[in-house]
């Protein structure tokens, strides 16, 4: 793999993802932290399912395809069931802390509203999850071997970071909505995210097909997307008048004298 082929790589894994850290996050401290604290959090589920994983593969029989194959997709769905438990025990964890937060900003309101801790907790998890999706790929990248050379496919590299691109913004929409969710009660919600949740790493077994794996993928991330937008309080009133720019509430909120 080139020079170019590897940042082109990355590139399409995380761009969005930076994109939306630089523009959305990075100049609120309290948002970083919690960004990271989001990061944490799933990197804890990891170490947990793995943990499981090891133990589980020790005390099996591996000589055994059917049962390599069955512990399998026993830490796929072990390692989801984990992160989203994780994601409702982060939630339930700020809920605790407004007090404390209310505390520390001296004003009447929260500094960071329900709706933007879901984002930013929501993006910690993808970046975390992108991190380890496809850092040790893009590393075995560098060779030795080559790509596609006894007939595979060459797109094992280009799928690869589509995917993770995909697993970091689902990350981010999952967040809005679990969290959506569980301040409406609306358990209905809570139970379609890990649904999608667990059909996206199925999909995934699809593998070497990439086409059959990352196109239900994107499908699933638009119909998350959508339904983020509107969790968040969008629609498609005010997404017209923002791409128009005819907002006059907004424009008379941030207009200054000169």
């Amino acid at each position: 793999m080139t020079a170019a082929v590897f940042f082109g790589c990355t590139f399409i894994a995380f761009g969005p993802a930076i994109a939306l850290f630089v523009f959305t996050v990075s100049r609120e401290p309290l948002r970083v932290i919690f960004l990271i604290a989001g990061a944490f959090f799933w990197l804890v589920s990891l170490l947990l399912s793995s943990l499981v994983w090891f133990i589980s593969v020790q005390i099996s029989d591996k000589s055994s395809l059917s049962q390599q194959k069955s512990l399998l997709i026993f830490g796929v769905v072990l390692s989801v069931l984990l992160q989203e438990t994780f994601r409702f025990a982060y939630y339930k964890l700020l809920k605790k802390a407004n007090e404390g937060l209310l505390t520390l900003s001296q004003e009447e309101t929260m500094p960071i509203s329900i709706k933007q801790l879901a984002y930013v907790s929501g993006l910690g998890f993808g970046f975390m999850s992108g991190a380890f999706s496809v850092v040790n790929i893009l590393a075995d990248s560098a060779g030795p071997g080559t790509v596609g050379i006894h007939g595979d496919s060459q797109h094992y590299f280009l799928s690869s970071a589509f995917m993770t691109m995909a697993i970091i913004l689902l990350h981010l929409f999952w967040g809005v909505v679990f969290f959506d969710g569980c301040e409406k009660q609306r358990w209905w919600a809570v139970a379609a995210v890990i649904a999608s949740h667990l059909t996206v790493s199925c999909l995934t077994f699809q593998n070497p097909q990439y086409v059959a794996s990352l196109v239900p993928t994107y499908v699933i991330m638009f119909l998350m997307g959508v339904w983020a937008f509107y969790c968040a309080g969008g629609s498609l009133r005010n997404l017209k008048l923002c791409l128009t720019c005819t907002d006059k509430d907004f424009l008379l909120a941030n207009h200054r004298a000169r």
